[in-house]
C-alpha cells in the first residue's frame, strides 16, 4: 500500500493593511495611502512641503475618526497656527477640541550630550500626548534637530532604531520629516534603510517658475507609482497632480450636441459633435476662433446645461463685450447659473496650478461642457513635454466625466496655411476644425475660410466653406471658384457656388 503524501498548504498572507491620508491624488499614487501602524519618511529641502504634509495627514486623520499628535522640535504650536492661517485648515480649533495634540520640544545643549543620549524621556512625553487625546497618527518634525548633536555613529543607529521600533510597537501610523543629502534621503542616512515608506518632495525652479514635485521612493510590501508627480499648496492644504489619469477606459457614445451654428452642424453627417469628445479649433488670429467657442458655449446653456468658459487672453468683461458685436449674449446665462467665466492670464501660476483649479472648478460648478481658448496661451508655462502632457490629462479629466471640451489652438500669422497648431496634441483631438484667412476675388477682399480636418466617429463634409460673422451670429457659406489662399490666382480653392460639391467623406 503506498503512502500518500500530504500537501501543506501555507496560509494566504495578508496584504498590508494601509492608512488614508486624505491628500488629493496621494492616495491614488500610493494604491491607498501610507503604511498602517509603520513609519514613512518624508525628506525634502527646506519650503518643499514637508511640515504641511504632515499637518494635513493629521487634519484629514480627523475625518476618518483617528486623532494625531504633531511633535515639533522646531516650531512652537503659535507658530504652526500662523503657518497655516492662511489656509483653511482650523489646526487651533482641532487642539481645542482635543482631536489633534501639538507638543513643542525644546532641545538644550545638555540633552543632546552624546555620552549619556537616550530617547526615554522623549519616549515618555510622546506616550502621554498620544493617550491625552488617543492618537493613531503621529508625526515627528524633524529627525535632523532631535538628532542633530550626536556625532557617534554607533549611538545615533541605535537610538534611531529604537525610535521606529517603539512607534512600530505603539501600533500609530508614523511620518518622521527629514532633509536629503547628497547620496542620501536624511543628514544621517539610518533613517532610509528602517523606514517601511520613503517620499521624497522637491521644490525647484525651471523658466522662472516654481515647480512642486512628489515621488514615492520606496514602499515596503506594496506596489506604487514609480514617476515624479506634480503637486500644488493652496488654500486647501496639498494636492497631487495628476490625480492620476483616467485613461482609455472612457465608454463611447452615439449621442450628438450641436455646434450653436446651424450650417455647421449640416457639414456634420451626425448634425454635430459627439457628445464627450474633445474638438478643436485652429487657425490664425482674428480667423473666428473664440466665436466658434461662443456659439457652442452658448447653445449648451440653450439645453439647460452648463458651460465652464476658460479664457486666457480676454478679462470675462471684454470678452462678453466682444461676443455681443456678433449677437450672442453671454449675460442672461450667467444670471442663470448656466454659464461661468474664468478669466486667468497662464504666466499667473504653474501648469499644475491650472489643472488643480480645472478639477476643482469642474467638481464644484459640474458643467456638461468647457470651453477653453486659447491652449497655445500655455506654452510657455512649461517645457512641450509639461505642456502635452497637462493637456492630455486635462482632455482624459473631461472625458472621464463626459463633459465635451472645445479648445481653440492659435497658428503663427507666418505660416497661415499651417493647419497643426502649435500645441502638438492633435492626435488626441475627436474633431479638428481649421479656420484661416482667405482672399475672394484675388485682392481685393480677405474673407474667413473653414474646413473639418476630421471627425472620428462621423461622416463630413471636406470642402472650404465662407465662414461669415454678422450681426446675428455665424453662418457658413459655399466658396466661390475665385477664392484664394494667398495672392497667386492659380491656388483657387472654391468649388463654385453653383457647381456641385464633392460626396462628403467618412473620416473614422
Amino acid at each position: 500500500m503506498k503512502k500518500t503524501t500530504k500537501i501543506k498548504i501555507t496560509p494566504k498572507l495578508k496584504k498590508i493593511q494601509k492608512c488614508l491620508t486624505g491628500i488629493k491624488g496621494f492616495d491614488e499614487i500610493t494604491k491607498g495611502g501610507l503604511p498602517k501602524n509603520r513609519t514613512t519618511l518624508i525628506s525634502g529641502s527646506a519650503g518643499s512641503g514637508k511640515t504641511l504634509f504632515g499637518i494635513d495627514f493629521l487634519i484629514n486623520g480627523v475625518k476618518y475618526k483617528e486623532n494625531g499628535v504633531f511633535m515639533s522640535f522646531e516650531e512652537t504650536a503659535d507658530e504652526l497656527y500662523k503657518d497655516v492661517a492662511s489656509l483653511t485648515l482650523d489646526l487651533k480649533a482641532l487642539v481645542a477640541q482635543k482631536t489633534i495634540a501639538l507638543e513643542h520640544v525644546v532641545l538644550e545643549r545638555k540633552d543632546i550630550e552624546q555620552r549619556d543620549f537616550n530617547l526615554e524621556g522623549l519616549f515618555v512625553r510622546l506616550e502621554h500626548a498620544i493617550d491625552s487625546v488617543n492618537a493613531k497618527r503621529v508625526v515627528l518634525d524633524s529627525l535632523e534637530s532631535l538628532f542633530a548633536g550626536i556625532t557617534d555613529d554607533g549611538i545615533l543607529r541605535l537610538e534611531i532604531k529604537r525610535l521606529f521600533r517603539w512607534l512600530k510597537d505603539k501600533g500609530v501610523t508614523a511620518i518622521v520629516t527629514g532633509e536629503p543629502e547628497e547620496d542620501s534621503y536624511t543628514h544621517h542616512g539610518i533613517e532610509q534603510y528602517v523606514s517601511d515608506c520613503i517620499i521624497l518632495l522637491d521644490n525647484r525652479v525651471d523658466d522662472e517658475v516654481s515647480v512642486r514635485r512628489i515621488r514615492v521612493i520606496k514602499y515596503r510590501g506594496s506596489k506604487h507609482e514609480t514617476n515624479e508627480f506634480p503637486f500644488v499648496i493652496d488654500d486647501d492644504g496639498l494636492s497631487v497632480i495628476p490625480i492620476t489619469s483616467a485613461g482609455l477606459d472612457q465608454p463611447g457614445t452615439a449621442k450628438r450636441v450641436s455646434t450653436g451654428i446651424p450650417s455647421l452642424d449640416k457639414l456634420f453627417k451626425s448634425k454635430g459633435y459627439t457628445k464627450g469628445s474633445t474638438i478643436l479649433a485652429s487657425g490664425t488670429a482674428g480667423t473666428g476662433k473664440t466665436s466658434l467657442a461662443a456659439a457652442f458655449a452658448i447653445e449648451t446653456c440653450k439645453r439647460g446645461e452648463r458651460c465652464l468658459f476658460l479664457s486666457y487672453e480676454e478679462s470675462a468683461g471684454q470678452l462678453t463685450q466682444n461676443m455681443k458685436s456678433i449677437g450672442f449674449l453671454f449675460e442672461p446665462w450667467i444670471k442663470k447659473g448656466l454659464l461661468k467665466i474664468q478669466s486667468t492670464r497662464p504666466t499667473f501660476f504653474g501648469l499644475e496650478k491650472h489643472l488643480l483649479d480645472l478639477y476643482k472648478t469642474i467638481e464644484e460648478f459640474k458643467p456638461q461642457s468647457v470651453v477653453l481658448d486659447p491652449l497655445t496661451s500655455l506654452i510657455g508655462e512649461g517645457s512641450p513635454r509639461e505642456v502635452r502632457s497637462m493637456i492630455t490629462r486635462m482632455i482624459d479629466l473631461l472625458k472621464s466625466n463626459t463633459i465635451t471640451g472645445f479648445f481653440t489652438s492659435l497658428v503663427s500669422s507666418t505660416a497661415v496655411n499651417d493647419t497643426s497648431g502649435e500645441i502638438g496634441v492633435s492626435s488626441l483631438i475627436d474633431t479638428w476644425i481649421v479656420v484661416r484667412e482667405l482672399e475672394e476675388k484675388v485682392g481685393k477682399k480677405r474673407i474667413r475660410g473653414l474646413y473639418i480636418v476630421k471627425s472620428r466617429g462621423t461622416g463630413h463634409s471636406s470642402d472650404i466653406h465662407k465662414l461669415v460673422l454678422s450681426d446675428d451670429g455665424i453662418s457658413l457659406e459655399p466658396m466661390e471658384a475665385e477664392s484664394t489662399s494667398s495672392p497667386d490666382p492659380k491656388k483657387r480653392i472654391g468649388t463654385g457656388i453653383s457647381g456641385k460639391s464633392k460626396k462628403k467623406e467618412k473620416n473614422i
